[in-house]
């Protein structure tokens, strides 16, 4: 199936906004928000630190009323320079900082649920600084399609008591976002990633790529929202 077909293979499983936070969470209660390297706010944050990057999201989100800010699929972002697993590389094209799911900033322990139906294919606590932390993977197979949602920077309760294999109905909670001590230390947030094909990986797949990978990923990686269904206005 072709990039363009998985897309569209995606958009006919939901029929409008499809929640993966909190259940009692509205479609009014989501905003877009920037976080790209052409965000000029952002150069006024240190983006090093999560407390003062908490404080930013907190403040974005009193400002329009909302409760949880969105957004960063294929985004460029200087915020992984803080951190060698992005940027080991001398050569720019190979630094790893185009985003590759969508990220939803919300309270810590903001409930957390399953997409779509699905099993618990993987999980890890992918405990590196400035990475996933605490990590579900989820397998789906819909008309004999098999692919995966990943839900990374969740509480470490989140992991406790997994079973492989375990059925998941859509809706259903599957963890909590976790705290900056326990989710790679960013503010709140899920990284919520749709990929087709998961190279084999257990609990974890890059959910940063680089110019020189980035044709490969957004084909196997395409934009959750056509699951979700939200609207950028």
């Amino acid at each position: 199936m072709g990039p363009d077909g998985f897309s569209e293979f995606l958009s006919k499983l939901t029929l409008g906004f499809t929640s993966v936070l909190d259940a009692n969470l509205k479609e009014e209660d989501y905003i877009v928000i920037d976080l790209s390297e052409n965000n000029v706010e952002l150069k006024k944050v240190d983006i090093s630190s999560s407390r003062a990057f908490s404080k930013y999201i907190a403040e974005y989100l009193n400002a329009f009323g909302k409760k949880v800010a969105f957004g960063g699929y294929s985004e460029v972002r200087k915020l992984y320079q803080r951190s060698e697993l992005f940027t080991a590389s001398k050569d720019e094209n190979h630094n790893r900082n185009i985003h590759l799911g969508l990220d939803f900033w919300a309270d810590a322990y903001t409930d957390v649920l399953a997409v779509l139906d699905g099993k618990i294919h993987s999980y890890n606590d992918n405990a590196n600084f400035a990475d996933y932390g605490p990590t579900i993977i989820l397998e789906h197979n819909y008309e004999n399609k098999v692919f995966y949602s990943l839900y990374g920077h969740l509480s470490r309760e989140s992991l406790q008591n997994l079973v492989l294999g375990t059925k998941i109905k859509k809706g259903e909670k599957i963890g909590e976002l976790g705290s900056p001590e326990e989710n790679g230390d960013y503010a709140p947030h899920l990284h919520f990633q749709i990929i087709e094909d998961l190279k084999e990986k257990i609990g974890d797949f890059p959910g940063v790529t680089s110019r020189k990978d980035l044709d490969f990923y957004l084909q196997n990686c395409p934009n959750p929202n056509y699951l979700l269904k939200l609207r950028s206005n």
